[in-house]
Order: structure tokens, then sequence, then C-alpha cells
């Protein structure tokens, strides 16, 4: 089977109110720890891959790991995503090789730092999703701007994110806007600003409404109950991954992600899709720095590669667990894009909003 696209799983997670992870990858050995883990768990799989992931590990080399995956796991659904496009030409050229959906993030303008308008944004990302949808590949967009509420400023991810600090408006997204954006965009997903940010250093302290606005979440739902809403930058930093790190020579400060709990209430207000990064980051981390500090002279990498599998392989078993993604795999009946592109072409897919339905 071929890879599905995003809109698949996302409609299957709305229809039996869970939320799917999607982890990043770089390597293969990121995507096994995926894998395993969603072979373990009975989950259907997002795989998403940045402009600097794909830089990395060069086109061709990622699109053949993909691969290796569906053949090894054919029983398995996996989406093959591609996070944060800065402009149209960077989710056509994941579209040609092979990503069945890509992300247009209009939120910034192509350099990926300067906050856009809404007029760019509703117009770039219009414009994937036509090319898209003509070839069964789902779009998620973006409204808002992703950074702190509690200093103003974005964390920068393989050079994607907004340079100084923004107004408290801006990184929020505004029901009425995210309304009317999938009305005229008609995208398949839409990512909402409400105060997370990529990267480890997300909150000073144990976040809480005012630096976390979950409820801003509830309320787009509300407007827009029929919608796939995303949380991007949602690690959750466990502390014992911090612990093991600085234990073996690592110095990373205090810090605090978002809680799992407070993810699990973005699940029931219509979040279908949860970014996670810095915690397989993290759990590599302390793998890698666990067993080169155990044994000073080991020299193999297979000896701490090994370790870091297992590692990140628990914490992608624990979020499929905890969003109650677990089990839902083999309950999907998986559809190809080609099928995907002839719903589109008919209408079958269109958005359905409180505009679109009179209310």
């Amino acid at each position: 089977m071929a890879l599905v696209p995003l809109r698949l799983l996302l409609d299957h997670a709305a229809e039996h109110g869970y939320g799917i992870p999607a982890f990043n990858v770089n390597n293969m050995e990121q995507i096994q720890s995926i894998m395993k883990a969603a072979h373990e768990t009975d989950s259907p799989v997002i795989l998403q891959a940045s402009r600097g992931a794909r830089n990395y590990a060069g086109e061709n080399f990622l699109r053949h790991l993909i691969l290796a995956a569906i053949e090894t796991y054919p029983h398995l659904p996996i989406v093959m995503h591609q996070d944060h496009g800065n402009e149209p030409s960077t989710c056509y050229s994941a579209m040609k090789n092979g990503f069945s959906s890509v992300m247009m993030d209009g939120s910034l303008e192509a350099d990926a730092k300067t906050p856009a308008s809404y007029e760019y944004n509703v117009n770039t990302t219009r414009e994937v999703v036509k090319v898209a949808h003509a070839i069964g590949a789902s779009v998620e967009g973006e409204l808002g701007c992703l950074g702190s509420l509690e200093t103003g400023k974005g964390e920068a991810e393989d050079g994607h994110g907004f340079e100084g600090e923004l107004d408290h408006s801006m990184l929020l997204t505004d029901p009425d806007e995210a309304v009317d954006f999938v009305e005229q965009t008609q995208v398949d997903a839409l990512a909402v600003a409400i105060g997370t940010s990529h990267g480890a250093y997300k909150f000073t302290r144990k976040p809480t409404g005012e630096i976390l606005a979950i409820s801003r979440i509830e309320e787009i739902h509300r407007r827009l109950p029929n919608t796939h809403l995303v949380m991007h930058g949602s690690s959750s930093v466990p502390e014992d991954l911090l612990a093991l790190i600085n234990q073996n020579g690592g110095s990373i400060p205090e810090t605090y992600g978002v809680p799992v709990e407070e993810i699990q209430k973005g699940i029931k207000s219509g979040v279908r899709k949860i970014n996670i990064d810095t915690d397989c980051r993290l759990a590599i981390t302390a793998a890698v720095r666990e067993a080169l500090f155990s044994k000073p002279s080991e020299f193999d990498p297979r000896f701490f590669l090994k370790p870091s599998i297992k590692y990140m392989q628990q914490v992608c078993a624990d979020r499929y667990q905890q969003f109650g993604t677990a089990g839902n795999a083999s309950k999907i009946k998986q559809v190809s894009m080609e099928e995907y592109a002839a719903k589109y072409a008919k209408g079958e897919l269109s958005a359905v909003t409180k505009k679109t339905v009179g209310v």
C-alpha cells in the first residue's frame, strides 16, 4: 500500500474521538523507533519532515526510508507530512517526492521569519490546496504565529520561526478569522496558535491558562466543530529525560513543556494532530549520553544508537497510549491518494463550517 492521505487518519480520529502524534524524522533510527512503537500499540502513523530534515537526510534517502517503513509494516496506515512549508514551491517539491500531506505555513512570509498578512496567508494556502487536492494530498494550514505568551518571542526550528517579539493578539488564533480561513482555503487541518512554541524552552513554569490558552482551542472548536485542529510545539519535555541528560554531562536548565493532560483537553475539543519533536530528541540524547558515559572506550556507533531507538520508542508508545491513538490502526481501511483526488474533485471532502451550513 502506498502512503495514505492525512485526511484519512484525521477523519477517523475525529469520528472516534482521539488524537494522533506527528513525529518529526531525520534518520533511520527515529523512523524505526516510531514504527516499532506504532506496531506495538496498533497505531496509525504520521511521520513528518521539516525543510531542515529533508536537507539533512537528502530527498532520496528520506523517501526510501519511508518506503522501507511501508514495506516492513504494510498493516499500518502511514502519512508522510511536510512540516512548515515556507512557500508553495516547498510544498510542491514535497508532493513531487511522494509526500502524502503538506503544511503550507502562510503565517510567515517565504523567509520563514517575517509575520505575514492575513491576505497573504489565505492566498498562498489556497493555492497549495488546489494543487494538493488535485493529486489527493492533504493540506494543513496555520493561522496565528507560534510563540510564547510569556515572552512574546518565538523559537526557531530548523531556521523556521519569527524574529523579535509580537503583540499578544498575533500569538493567538482569532476564532472569527479561523472560520473565514477554513472557508476560503478549504484546508484539511488547521494549526492554531495558543502559546506553544518549538524547542525545549517553552515555559519557565508549569503552564496555566495565562500562558497556555487551551480555552482558545475550545472556542475555535465551537465555531468550527467539523475542522481538524493541530497543536504544534507540543512536546511535554519529561523531567526524567532532562535529569538523565544532565547526570551524564549535559547542561539543560529547568524548563517546562506542554503537560499531557492539557493536550488531552485539546483532543476533547477537536485537536486531531499533535506535533512532537523535542521529546524524541531528548530521548535520543539521554540514551546516547548514558551509553557513552558508561563506557568511554566504546567507539561502535551501534553501541549508543540501539538504546536511542529503545528510549525514543518508549516516548512514542506513551504518546500513542495517552492520546487514544493505540488500537486504531487496524480499524482504518487504507485508501489511496488517487481515490482521495476523486473525492476532492466531486466535492465530497469540502470543508463544512458554520458559515457553509448557514448557521
